[in-house]
Parts: C-alpha cells; sequence; structure tokens
C-alpha cells in the first residue's frame, strides 16, 4: 500500500473493534454445533441451553423443535418469536446468546505474510484474520475479495472490501465478519502516477472504477500553473506505449497509467 501499516495501527483498529463486536454477532451465520442460550423476556421457565444438531435443528419448550443452522441470530429470535405468539405467549421478547462457537475453515490467499487455510473459533473480523495470518504482505493491494456460499443461492457470493478505507480511515464497516467456507484474495497491489503541475507528484494506489479528477485529486489538486485542458496520459497497451491526448476528467484510468499536467502558457 501506498504508507506502510504500522503494527501500532493496527492495533488501533483491532481494539476498536472489540467494540463493535455484538455487531459481528448479529451478522453470524449460525451452524452445526453453536451452542445458543434461548431466553423469552419474563418466562424464565422457557430458558434453554441447546447445541444446533447435524441436521441444523435446537428443540425448545412449547415449540418443540426449529431450524437455527443458516440463519442469523436475530432471524432466528423473530422466527421463534413468531411460533410463540401462535396460542403461546404474546408479544413475546426472544433473546439468543451465543456461548460456545462452532469451528469455522476459511482461506485466505495473496497478499498475507502467512496465507493458508485457518480454522478459527468464534466469531472472526476481517482485520483478526489477516492479523492471524501475518498481516499484509509488502506487495498486497488496496482490497480484499470474499468469495462466499450463500446457502440461498446457487453461485458463490462476492464481496469487495477496500482496504485502504479499513486500514488508513479507520472505516470499521468494512471490517467484514468472516463465515464458514469464506474465500478470501488479496491481489498484488496496482498502481497509477502522476506528475506535473500537481501538489503532490508520485505513485498511487489503483482502485477499481478511478477518473482522472479522482486521481488528480488524489495528488493534492492542480497547481496554479496548471492546463487542465492539455493533461495527457501515458498508457501500456500490449506492450507499446501510446499517448492519449487532451483527456478529460471523466475519464478511466487503468494501472500503472502516468498522467501528466502540463505547465500553462499564460
Amino acid at each position: 500500500m501506498q504508507k506502510a501499516i504500522y503494527p501500532f495501527l493496527l492495533f488501533v483498529i483491532l481494539q476498536a473493534a472489540a467494540w463493535i463486536s455484538p455487531a459481528l454477532s448479529q451478522d453470524y451465520v449460525l451452524g452445526e454445533g453453536d451452542v445458543l442460550t434461548v431466553s423469552v423476556y419474563d418466562q424464565p421457565d422457557l430458558k434453554s441451553i441447546v447445541r444446533i444438531s447435524g441436521d441444523g435443528m435446537i428443540t425448545l419448550p412449547l415449540i418443540g423443535q426449529v431450524r437455527a443452522a443458516g440463519m442469523t441470530v436475530g432471524r432466528l429470535s423473530g422466527n421463534i418469536e413468531t411460533l410463540l405468539a401462535d396460542g403461546y405467549l404474546v408479544e413475546p421478547q426472544v433473546t439468543i446468546f451465543i456461548e460456545e462457537f462452532r469451528s469455522l475453515k476459511v482461506t485466505i490467499l495473496g497478499g498475507v505474510r502467512a496465507p493458508g487455510l485457518y480454522e478459527l473459533k468464534g466469531q472472526t473480523s476481517l482485520l483478526e484474520l489477516i492479523s492471524k495470518a501475518g498481516g499484509l504482505a509488502e506487495t498486497a493491494g488496496a482490497e480484499a475479495i470474499i468469495r462466499r456460499h450463500d446457502p440461498g443461492l446457487e453461485e458463490k457470493q462476492i464481496i469487495n472490501v477496500d482496504l485502504q478505507k479499513l486500514l488508513e480511515q479507520g472505516l470499521l464497516s468494512e471490517n467484514l465478519a468472516i463465515m464458514n467456507g469464506d474465500n478470501i484474495y488479496i491481489p498484488p497491489k496496482r498502481v497509477y502516477y502522476v506528475t506535473g503541475e500537481v501538489k503532490s507528484s508520485g505513485e498511487y494506489i489503483y482502485l477499481t472504477g478511478l477518473t482522472v479528477l479522482q486521481a488528480l485529486t488524489k495528488a493534492g489538486g492542480l497547481s496554479g500553473k496548471a492546463a487542465p485542458n492539455r493533461i495527457r496520459i501515458i498508457r501500456s497497451i500490449d506492450g507499446v506505449e501510446q499517448l492519449l491526448h487532451n483527456v478529460k476528467m471523466d475519464e478511466a484510468v487503468q494501472p500503472n497509467d502516468v498522467i501528466v499536467v502540463p505547465e500553462s502558457y499564460f
């Protein structure tokens, strides 16, 4: 990445992430082997500690077997409330606490120091997994690609995570909960270059969908001497350098492009 990710910064973000663990728990998809405490408000006799069976079910007082595997905590709570409200209780309020997590098997490859298959115990965030894998390698790019199997879909779900926002800006909404069977790939970094009449020439991390305007903004903007109508891009196409003249601000930037901002004649 453009700047080194210092261990202290990663430590701070991991500590902050601990404060949002309840949110990760709500997103966690339950599965065989998870142990749950199911409580109903003002009904202590209905409190149960149950383990999700091999067929994905739990057994509760009054309502019997309920499917739990493949559901989030919030969805399962709602289902139990609906079943209890059907002739048993008036407006029941159900809370579920995960007493014990099953083991999760995930793979992380690409730009980490120790790629491979990991067996995790309990809820784990993306940052925690990266830390377990030795942290980001020097060649790591600015995004992580998560391939996830959703039981309700035939095709795998593809999730793109902006590592720059997560690690440099501390945007914890990018710190997703890891789920069983996830395959995470961190591709090598891609860069572009800005030179000429900008406030900060240099090499920058390329992100998909980048425009000339966004690239120039990253470089601090144009200097007072810049000629914005004569911006050029040097681009390699099939190994041959080509020069694009008078590019527009909404022009798409490609990896390894060199954006040249000339000086104004006046």
